[in-house]
């Protein structure tokens, strides 16, 4: 793909990061603030991955590796720029940094709403483990 640059998020991009997931990401997080995204990044500096095309922020994934499992979160592209290679681009960079750290085995969180979402990750080859349910309890507030 012409004039993409894929490349880890650094500090100063995380404003740009939370204005593009409330345009191009599907639902939101309890960690969809700036000091969720800055935790992130200064955790693990690599795992929020961006796509930029002309100087533009495109297309993000967060490649998490917890020493045990590989997750992937936010993969999202600008709804305008959809269907072009960017989401490919970025699963690829993040299964490539998730294999380099030891990872075996990729799991995505998927809204069940997200159908658009359900096809993106089956052509990339995922597919969804019915028998496993997520279960969360917020640890704060």
């Amino acid at each position: 793909m012409p004039d993409l640059r894929i490349r880890a998020a650094t500090p100063a991009d995380l404003d740009a990061v939370l204005a593009f997931w409330r345009t191009a990401a599907e639902g939101t997080s309890i960690s969809d603030d700036r000091a969720g995204v800055r935790r992130l990044v200064e955790r693990d500096p690599e795992a929020l991955v961006l796509a930029e095309q002309d100087g533009e922020l495109v297309g993000t994934v967060i490649a998490g590796f917890d020493g045990w499992r590989c997750h992937l979160y936010r993969l999202a592209v600008h709804p305008a720029r959809r269907r072009q290679g960017i989401g490919s681009a970025l699963l690829a960079a993040a299964e490539e940094r998730l294999v380099l750290l030891g990872g075996r085995r990729g799991d995505a969180m998927v809204l069940v709403r997200n159908e658009r979402a359900h096809h993106a990750w089956r052509a990339a080859g995922y597919a969804p483990e019915e028998h496993w349910r997520r279960w969360v309890k917020p640890l704060t507030g």
